[in-house]
């Protein structure tokens, strides 16, 4: 989407158009195998890392003590750094991405709770989504050298 939509004068002022949530909930797969993502409803100009962090946020960065340690997830982070084809200078900003989109979530989370005209969540799961972004930013911002390292 990134590629087909830089230089299409759709972008306004940022390089490309970005999805804005490419996470597994966002996406069909077939055989286990992600094939399209769907739910372009935040879709808009932006900066390639915003979907670059996001994808890496909740594809391969995770707290749950079931997760793979955090060496194995800053090695898939790796992986999808090469998968994009990103510039030495760019993988250097994508732990920076994570962060961003993790504290970005929180807060607009937190924003859902006092608007009493937002009905897709209560606030008991606002309050946990809002806790699990921050305790995701939490991890990230612990295990920062760790993911560092495998983006070098």
């Amino acid at each position: 989407m990134h590629d087909a939509t830089r230089d299409s004068g759709l972008t306004g002022e940022q390089p490309v158009v970005c999805h804005h949530d490419p996470g597994p909930n966002n996406t069909v797969f077939r055989g286990g195998v992600p094939v399209a993502f769907i739910d372009f409803d935040t879709a808009a100009s932006g900066d390639p890392l915003e979907d670059v962090g996001y994808m890496a946020w909740t594809w391969c960065v995770s707290s749950k003590a079931d997760w793979p340690p955090v060496a194995a997830q800053a090695a898939q982070v790796r992986v999808l750094a090469d998968a994009y084809g990103l510039s030495a200078a760019r993988r250097a900003e994508v732990l920076d991405a994570i962060l961003d989109r993790q504290s970005r979530n929180a807060r607009w989370w937190a924003e859902r709770l006092s608007d009493s005209s937002f009905r897709l969540a209560g606030p008991e799961q606002i309050a946990s989504r809002i806790a699990w972004s921050e305790r995701e930013h939490a991890y990230t911002s612990a295990n920062r050298l760790v993911f560092a390292e495998a983006l070098r």
